[in-house]
């Protein structure tokens, strides 16, 4: 059939967007859609999908390789050109050239594409855009001009094939976070996943500047609302030129080259690496080569100090030359790679200093009161409370309460007599949060007197400490002063206070 298609080329060749006939016959229906037929079909009334050669009108066309614009460029490659820039877009030359053919390059078509059209004296038109100019077609003949392009095709053409093999073409750089060595980096936008201050267009994403929108026209000046965008803008923008300067820093010291400085570090020393990592925030205020003599000095600084100390620990040893000093480090590194000799083996078992025996830790004041299981923590103490009186008679020590001498077993247990007017409460861990910090005797006293355990701890520290600046005893009448509550309730607290024996009673 003789319907005309166009050539299917690779980037690099002769073809492009090319018809294989020089005329060509196009149907002018809109039921046909870019279709054409060569001569030959034409003449014999051929015709396919539509198309009918009876009814439907047509158009001649052939190709117009004349030059109209420049001497070297014909106006078929012109119209492939434009054709090529709309499809694929300004600034995609190779793309553009390959769509022309001919074995145009894509800086010889981004370089007529400038000179033709942008720099003309009437932009956006070349400067041979009238169409009654023909200068130049009578300068360069149709005859001329196209046996110079087929020489021009022909040299390129056997310049190709004797040019040596192209690189296999790569794979091209992903703007993906995980296509760089670097988990997180984008070497396509040269930005990372997670940016500094990354949250900072969230402030600037909705707001919107209109023409006039700020400026009162009443008084001229700006509104409130105008200035507080304008300071929220400034906010940002130093954002990003912090963002900028932490990239700066990346970029010039080489940071994103993660193996090979992970390389580098396995070659040098701990003390090297602590160094050098000390060193470091001062690549922000220098540049990589500063920053490199900074390191290596310090390096250098490092070794020599290390070869100083060696040098003294050689003379204090009273080692003269270099090759017994070797010997020595050696010796001195399988020694302390040797594990030390225990028991009867141990040769300096006899001179090495024992090892120091802890401290025995004497308990304190506090403990002393308040530990339940230190039945003769009192006998030789100076605490104020070491022999309480109770009853009239004499008890050995007390803990919370609860006596430590032998005769425990024969004391009578605290009863607390009730108040008239008033139920016991019962008090439990959902009903009272502090009760856990009672004994069963004050938990009964609370219950009696309907008090909660952090109001009787209250009292008791109150109490307590009015009684140590009297030598542990204090009044009845004094513990109410102290108190402020209903006197009966003091009264009961202090009985027990002083049943227990954590006050003397006067």
């Amino acid at each position: 059939m003789g319907v005309i298609r166009k050539k299917t080329v690779k980037r690099g060749t002769e073809g492009g967007l090319k018809y294989i006939c020089d005329v060509r016959i196009r149907c002018a229906d809109s039921s046909c859609n870019d279709y054409d037929l060569c001569v030959p079909c034409f003449s014999n009334g051929l015709s396919s999908q539509n198309h009918d050669s009876a009814t439907h009108a047509f158009s001649v066309i052939e190709q117009h390789s004349i030059p109209i614009y420049t001497a070297d460029w014909g106006a078929d490659e012109e119209l492939l050109l434009l054709e090529g820039a709309e499809v694929y877009g300004l600034g995609s030359w190779a793309d553009i050239a390959d769509h022309i053919g001919g074995y145009r390059t894509k800086d010889e078509v981004r370089d007529h594409y400038i000179d033709t059209y942008v720099k003309s004296t009437i932009f956006p038109l070349p400067e041979r855009a009238d169409p009654k100019d023909t200068s130049l077609l009578a300068e360069n003949p149709r005859d001329v001009f196209q046996a110079r392009k087929k020489r021009r095709i022909e040299e390129r053409k056997n310049a190709a094939k004797s040019a040596p093999p192209a690189a296999p073409k790569q794979k091209p750089t992903a703007s993906v976070p995980a296509c760089h060595e670097v988990q997180g980096y984008m070497p396509g936008r040269l930005e990372f996943e997670t940016e500094f201050a990354n949250e900072a267009e969230e402030a600037v994403q909705h707001m919107q500047f209109d023409p006039g929108d700020g400026i009162n026209p009443r008084t001229g000046e700006i509104d409130p609302e105008m200035e507080l965008k304008m300071v929220v803008m400034d906010i940002y923008n130093s954002r990003l030129t912090t963002r900028a300067e932490r990239k700066k820093v990346i970029f010039e010291h080489h940071l994103l080259e993660y193996r090979k400085n992970a390389a580098l570090d396995k070659k040098r020393t701990k003390e090297e690496r602590d160094l050098l990592n000390k060193v470091k925030p001062f690549a922000r205020m220098t540049n990589h080569k500063d920053f490199q003599e900074l390191s290596n000095g310090l390096e250098y600084e490092h070794n020599l100090r290390q070869a100083v100390a060696q040098l003294q620990d050689w003379r204090h040893m009273r080692i003269g030359d270099l090759k017994t000093g070797e010997k020595y480090e050696s010796e001195k590194q399988t020694r302390a790679q040797r594990p030390a000799p225990t028991g009867s083996f141990d040769r300096l078992a006899g001179i090495r200093p024992p090892k120091p025996v802890p401290p025995i830790e004497t308990p304190s004041a506090t403990t002393a009161l308040t530990a339940p299981e230190l039945p003769e923590r009192l006998k030789n103490s100076q605490l104020p409370f070491a022999s309480l009186a109770i009853n009239g008679q004499s008890k050995g020590p007390v803990v919370n309460g609860n006596s430590n001498s032998s005769n425990t077993s024969s004391k009578t247990q605290h009863s607390v007599a009730s108040i008239a007017g008033l139920s016991p409460l019962k008090l439990t861990p959902d009903n009272a949060t502090d009760v856990q910090l009672l004994t069963t005797e004050e938990v009964e006293l609370c219950s009696m007197l309907r008090m909660m355990p952090k109001a009787y701890l209250t009292i008791k520290e109150g109490i307590m400490r009015e009684a140590m600046k009297t030598g542990g005893s204090i009044k009845r009448k004094s513990a109410r002063e102290v108190c402020k509550i209903d006197g009966t309730k003091v009264s009961r607290i202090y009985d027990f206070l002083v049943y227990s024996g954590w006050i003397q009673k006067v």
